[in-house]
């Protein structure tokens, strides 16, 4: 089973918008590309956190996100 979007990004299911941000930044910063050149694992693993980071941080998406 797929990790849940929360759990992507490390923080609670009722985490506010500030947690989300925070928590994606610094797990954004952790695992760009740009930081780690030729690093596929971490390249995969930045596109999760900004796939949940994306669907989270929209008002309307993070709702329909919930209801399932």
């Amino acid at each position: 089973m797929a990790q849940s979007f929360y759990a992507t990004l490390g923080v609670a299911r009722n985490a506010s918008d500030k947690e989300i941000r925070s928590s994606y930044r610094k797990l954004a910063r952790r695992y760009h590309p740009d930081v780690n050149p030729n690093d596929k694992d971490a390249e995969d693993r930045f596109k999760e956190i900004q796939s949940a980071y994306d669907v989270l941080s929209d008002e309307e998406s993070r709702k329909k996100y919930d209801k399932y």
